[in-house]
């Protein structure tokens, strides 16, 4: 294998792990606000009084059924995020895994 071929693959490499980085923060981001929308929800359900809900630099007041329609789409659209979030992660480990064990290889008959 040639060296710029290899300098090819070595940062082929890299930019997936930075991938893979950045992709696992954000899934962890939307697992975060995914919990919170869950906690604010559970709180909407056991108000008997007015919700009040922060519009800008405003606080509003919403029906309760309103509010509780609002975090659940908002929950439902952290779902649908984290798992396109995971089956991204998931491909590019996959293809991390193949060109970890290629430039393994790679180097390895470079020693020899």
């Amino acid at each position: 294998m040639e060296r710029d071929e290899l300098e090819k693959m070595t940062r082929e490499y890299q930019q997936i792990q930075e991938q893979l980085q950045q992709l696992s923060m954000q899934r962890e981001q939307f697992g975060a606000q995914k919990e919170d929308l869950k906690e604010a929800f559970a709180e909407v359900e056991k108000s008997p009084g007015k919700i009040y809900l922060a519009v800008g630099g405003v606080m509003v007041d919403v029906a309760k059924d309103s509010a509780a329609k609002s975090l659940k789409e908002r929950q439902e659209s952290a779902d649908m995020r984290i798992s396109i979030l995971t089956k991204q992660i998931d491909e590019l480990s996959k293809k991390e895994k193949t060109l970890r064990e290629d430039l393994t290889k790679a180097l390895k008959d470079i020693k020899q």
